[in-house]
């Protein structure tokens, strides 16, 4: 745990150092996140999902589109997986504090958000809100370490190494 001793130290140390310390932190901790929503949602590919939050439950694949992907050479029930191209499109980027997690693809959007003909199948949306505990958690933890200066936050305040990036 930093000292200080006197209110003058303190005072410089949170002026100068701190903000500094806890950008630093807070980066590698959004940094953490994104990749941990970004890990979620690829793992969603190929699922069934249930319901969660304002993202409704998927719906069967119809009997046409699983004769199609048996014809194909595909496994007939693995909604949103074929080859994995649809998974292997999902990356993130943070860049300061701002993350963004998502598909370059079409084919994503076409999915996440449906189409006259095809219903929605969201895996974005839902990997953020599978995670909402932890990323509270990761964040929560790295504006603490910054403000006391890059240590490991108290367990006492609910935090553990587990927040460590």
């Amino acid at each position: 745990m930093k000292t200080f001793k006197s209110l003058t130290d303190f005072s410089l140390f949170a002026a100068a150092a701190l903000p500094v310390i806890t950008l630093a932190e807070m980066k590698r901790g959004l940094e953490h996140c994104a990749t941990v929503v970004e890990h979620t949602a690829k793992q969603e590919i190929g699922t069934y999902q249930d319901a969660v939050g304002p993202f409704s439950a998927w719906p069967q694949l119809a009997d046409s589109t699983q004769e199609e992907r048996e014809r194909l050479g595909f496994t007939p029930n693995d909604p949103l997986l074929r080859k994995g191209d649809l998974r292997d499109s999902i990356e993130h980027e943070t860049e300061q504090l701002r993350a963004v997690i998502g598909s370059k693809s079409d084919i994503a959007a076409y999915q996440e958000f449906g189409t006259n003909r095809i219903p929605p199948r969201p895996f974005m949306g839902p990997a953020v809100i599978h995670n909402e505990k932890l990323i509270v958690k990761i964040l929560g933890g790295a504006v603490a370490r910054g403000i006391s200066g890059g240590h490991i936050a108290a367990p006492a305040l609910g935090y553990d190494r587990d927040i460590t990036p």
